[in-house]
């Protein structure tokens, strides 16, 4: 209790100072979205080829080690790798890391193994049972027609939006996340993730409601989900016949005030990607504050890869999660360009540094190891003892997101 305390003493601190240095970066928004400045030939932007290779000689192992196997490999567990089902909330990142490895490389037999394990998913199109259809959807067919315009790729994306928008409650004004029992409406942090599929689909089949629906979605999160210093409640329980709020909690995180890691992460990434959807200002100015709120937070560590939760009992030797660092460092690309001026500057090089730990041994799997994952160490639900120092897929898709995009910067 002394740290969440502690940690309660800091945001009130820190509010006005978020808050007022936000001013600066909203008018730098505002005046033209200039980029950061170009990277050049740095060592990060040289080591991109040899990771991707890296990356591709463990996936080849992986793949080659669960060939037998019409499941999906997510992590390693007792030593050996654990798959999972379509229904999985993790299904999509294999095929959506596969895809990346086709994007940077042009080789053939990514593609058909991203093919492969894209179809795998082809019956999520019909799931209305998760607020997750987005991630699983969109990583794998989202980036399957974005690289190919496969038609089939695409009436798959569109079905499948159709599903998750059924979880949408107008009375609420969100998109439900659990069906769990336990909670009456609730909406996590995560759910932001998923709203980027909903504005594809949109887009691609001409239906607003889809818009419509992820707007009102990120509304309503931005007006409820985040405290003073704009870090976020990881769940907000609402009234599903009116829509007001019953409880803001916890799932996976060290208690109910406190900042989980990842789900930082996924409001950054979350705001970030819906600035760019629409153009609103609230978004960019949001996703700022809580760039600001993790990048000047105290507890985190000088290599940029954050402990579980900012608020972790046993800082400084609580785990770290490499997944939350791998989703910042992609959002803070993206945001840096957004931005601009001296903010941009400071959002790439976090994420420059964030890339170059995790580019480290520290971080990065030796060859044959770790399962055949790229990344090590990190950790999905601490407070249920699940998955605590280890590989996860979906790390490893935000990693080689990350380095896609860091490397397009030095192109454009």
């Amino acid at each position: 209790m002394i740290q969440i305390q502690t940690s309660s003493i800091y945001r009130i601190s820190q509010a006005l100072k978020v808050a007022s240095g936000c001013l600066a970066i909203v008018v730098l928004a505002v005046s033209g979205l200039a980029r950061a400045e170009p990277i050049g030939s740095d060592a990060l932007t040289k080591s991109i080829p040899t990771t991707f290779e890296f990356a591709a000689s463990q996936y080849g192992r992986l793949l080659a080690g669960a060939k037998e196997d019409p499941k999906i490999p997510r992590t390693l567990e007792g030593g050996k790798v654990k798959t999972v089902a379509p229904k999985d909330w993790t299904s999509g990142f294999v095929a959506g890391s596969l895809w990346y490895l086709y994007e940077f490389s042009k080789d053939q037999r990514w593609l058909s193994a991203a093919t492969d394990y894209t179809l795998r998913l082809d019956s999520i199109k019909d799931y209305r049972g998760s607020h997750d259809v987005g991630f699983m959807l969109g990583c794998s067919y989202g980036n399957g027609y974005r690289l190919t315009k496969n038609p089939a790729f695409r009436e798959v994306i569109l079905k499948g939006a159709e599903s998750l928008a059924s979880r949408f409650n107008p009375q609420v004004g969100a998109i439900r996340s659990w069906d769990h029992k336990g909670w009456n409406y609730p909406v996590i942090i995560d759910n932001m993730m998923n709203l980027e599929f909903l504005m594809d689909a949109s887009s691609e089949g001409h239906v607003e409601r889809y818009r419509e629906i992820a707007i009102a979605h990120a509304e309503k999160t931005l007006r409820n989900q985040f405290r003073a210093d704009s870090s976020s409640f990881h769940v907000v329980d609402y009234n599903p016949t009116n829509g007001e709020i019953i409880a803001k909690k916890t799932h996976q995180g060290a208690a109910d005030d406190s900042a989980w890691a990842r789900g930082q992460s996924w409001a950054l990434y979350g705001y970030t990607m819906m600035y760019r959807k629409t153009k609103n200002q609230a978004y960019v100015t949001q996703a700022a504050r809580i760039a600001e709120f993790i990048l000047n937070h105290p507890r985190l560590p000088t290599d940029k890869i954050p402990y579980w939760d900012f608020d972790a009992p046993g800082i400084p030797t609580a785990p770290r999660d490499v997944s939350a660092a791998a989703v910042m460092s992609s959002a803070l690309i993206e945001l840096s360009g957004m931005v601009g001026g001296e903010a941009g500057k400071k959002y790439l090089n976090s994420a420059k540094q964030q890339l170059v730990s995790l580019s480290s041994p520290a971080y990065l799997a030796k060859p044959g190891e770790n399962g055949n994952f790229i990344l090590m160490h990190s950790v999905g639900n601490f407070p249920a003892n699940s998955e605590i120092d280890v590989p996860l897929n979906y790390a490893d898709y935000y990693f080689l997101e990350a380095l896609l995009r860091y490397q397009q910067l030095k192109k454009s």
